[in-house]
């Protein structure tokens, strides 16, 4: 029996009937219990609440696995399709999870045209707002410390970059929030230090995505770790970008090391490590999505999952050529390209493929304290 939570709108009421339908019956046959941890959590229930299939939604790597090895899959008559049906269900949730709820709509609708056209008009205002002081400010050569801050002073700088990363932390924690309440995980269990370490473990080595351990199936049933990898590149290098913006902050409020730094030093190192696993990482992603049978993916949503993935890709496109062309007269536009597409990505984040992984590593804290308590008993 579905228990529908008042989270959830109306639309996603046929995807979460229909999760609820399929989870009746791999539960029934259990034959793909050692594939991820989607089957384990589910064998443990008898019914599924609307939190719960979001819980296992999220939980859900689709790696394609089950849809492959299932006797029920289509063309059979039951049309089992686990990966497509959570794929939607899991859609949905970044929506009904959303805060404030009215601006999920508008990027689930325009994900990528919203973050393309707030990149460009933040570059622009920047851009004017620099020609309008001095135009050949934009345009000339500036080498040394305090070289970007010519373009635009530090203190404006850092109160409309900061202010649009607030908002994105407050967006992201009343989403994380609604998740949590929707699943009816009590708050004590993010207090235990042996489910968020195993959590840990698990999202950092992306355990659940090799299909029980041959490899994700993309685009035929031919198992591969190419999608493994590339989100291996693109979490590992959006790490590595956010430790050398906080050296960096680190360098200019404490040692008093205004930027840009030179090329030897710790930012610049690990912006470009992790600028190259975000051009390598997310352009990888995009094609496996592309390329992905379409029996296997919700194709009918896509919006701000490319959307996060073309920003996160813009993000290191122009940061990079920023540092090589950083001595030259294209300084100007390109600092003010680079740092309107990081607004866009800030403003965005909440409302796109950024909140999955978030969930989804709250779904593994919910997994390894269930599974502790199972071995346990």
């Amino acid at each position: 029996m579905n228990i529908h939570t008042p989270l959830q709108p109306a639309h996603a009421t046929a995807s979460l009937a229909e999760a609820d339908r399929l989870m009746t019956v791999c539960n029934s046959c259990r034959y793909c219990e050692g594939l991820c941890a989607v089957f384990p959590a589910m064998e443990i229930r008898r019914a599924f609440s609307d939190g719960d299939l979001n819980y296992l939604a999220n939980l859900c790597h689709s790696c394609g696995a089950c849809f492959h090895d299932c006797q029920f899959s289509p063309p059979h008559e039951f049309d089992v399709n686990v990966p497509k049906t959570l794929a939607i269900v899991r859609n949905d949730s970044y929506r009904a999870y959303a805060w404030p709820y009215a601006f999920s709509g508008l990027f689930h609708r325009n994900g990528l045209a919203i973050s393309l056209i707030a990149a460009l008009s933040v570059a622009l205002f920047i851009a004017g707002f620099a020609a309008w002081h001095d135009p050949a400010v934009l345009f000339g050569v500036h080498t040394g410390p305090g070289a970007f801050y010519k373009l635009m002073p530090h203190n404006a700088m850092a109160l409309l970059f900061g202010a649009a990363f607030a908002y994105a932390v407050v967006a992201m924690a009343m989403g994380i929030r609604n998740f949590w309440k929707d699943i009816g995980e009590p708050a004590g269990t993010l207090g235990e230090p042996a489910s968020i370490w195993q959590a840990v473990r698990d999202a950092g080595s992306l355990r659940y995505l090799d299909g029980g351990g041959v490899g994700c199936m993309n685009e035929d049933d031919r198992p591969t770790d190419r999608r493994r990898l590339y989100h291996h590149m693109t979490f590992y290098g959006f790490l590595l970008c956010f430790a050398a913006t906080s050296t960096a902050t680190l360098y200019h409020y404490l040692l008093g090391l205004e930027a840009p730094y030179p090329a030897y030093d710790l930012p610049v190192v690990l912006g470009t490590l992790g600028g190259i696993g975000l051009l390598v990482g997310p352009a990888g992603l995009l094609h496996a999505k592309w390329r992905r049978d379409p029996v296997l993916k919700d194709g009918s949503r896509t919006g701000m999952d490319v959307a996060f993935l073309v920003m996160l890709f813009l993000t290191s496109l122009t940061g990079l050529l920023l540092l090589v062309l950083r001595a030259t007269p294209a300084m100007g536009l390109l600092l003010a390209l680079h740092l309107g597409v990081v607004f866009s990505l800030f403003v965005t984040m909440p409302y796109g493929k950024f909140v999955h992984g978030i969930y989804r590593f709250l779904a593994l804290v919910r997994y390894a304290k269930e599974k502790r308590q199972i071995d346990g008993a």
